[in-house]
Formats: C-alpha cells, structure tokens, sequence
C-alpha cells in the first residue's frame, strides 16, 4: 500500500507528466503463440540478445538474398547461389524438418537470379 500511496503521490506532483511516449500506444511484444509458463523465460533471452538458430539462419538467407541481388557477375552469383542453398539446408535442419513450405521461397529467388542472366 506505501507503493501506491508513493505513485498517487508523484502523479499529484506532475512527476509523470511529459514522459517520453506520453499518450502513445505501448509497443507489446505479440508473445500470444508462447505458452504463459515460458513467456518470463523468452522475454529474458531475448533481453540478454539471444537469437535462436533458425532465426539466425533466416536473417542470413535474407543477407544472402540481397548480396544475390546485388551481384554483378555470373560467378559471384554460383557462389552465392551455392551459399544460399547451404543456408536453406542448415535453416530446414535446425527446424528439424526439410524447408517444404520454403520452397516456394526458394523458387522466387532462383528466379529473380535467372531473370537477372539474360
């Protein structure tokens, strides 16, 4: 109860007012999919900047995605190629499955990367 005589205190004296964000809509992480009992624990982890593996395989295939893009030569292009179905592979593994729905993926960038040859 001191607590919330202390809050209704500083709310008396304006000691709230003006702060950063005032007024704005807070920015919740949407953990609705992670069990209660785990969400403490994910929001630690994720506070103390651990990334999960398939997370961070994902970031690397969208890097490579946009080095293919970028690329100016055939064999820059083999080699990131090559690079990128490392990654789809070592992504697919870390899920525990094959990447079956990114295959779709997979094929939008094979095309852009043929597109871009003629």
């Amino acid at each position: 109860m001191l607590a919330e005589q202390r809050i209704r205190e500083a709310q008396e004296q304006g000691v709230f007012d003006n702060l950063p964000g005032a007024g704005a809509p807070l920015k919740l992480d949407d953990d609705a999919m992670v069990p209660e009992e785990l969400r403490a624990a994910y929001r630690i982890l994720k506070n103390s900047g651990y990334v999960p593996p398939e997370v961070a395989a994902l970031h690397d295939l969208r890097e490579v995605e946009q080095m293919l893009e970028h690329a100016v030569d055939d064999e820059e292009r083999r080699v990131l190629a090559g690079k990128f179905s490392a990654l789809m592979a070592r992504a697919g593994v870390l899920r525990g499955r094959h990447f079956a729905i990114d295959n779709d993926y997979f094929q939008k960038v094979a095309e852009k990367l043929g597109s871009r040859r003629r």
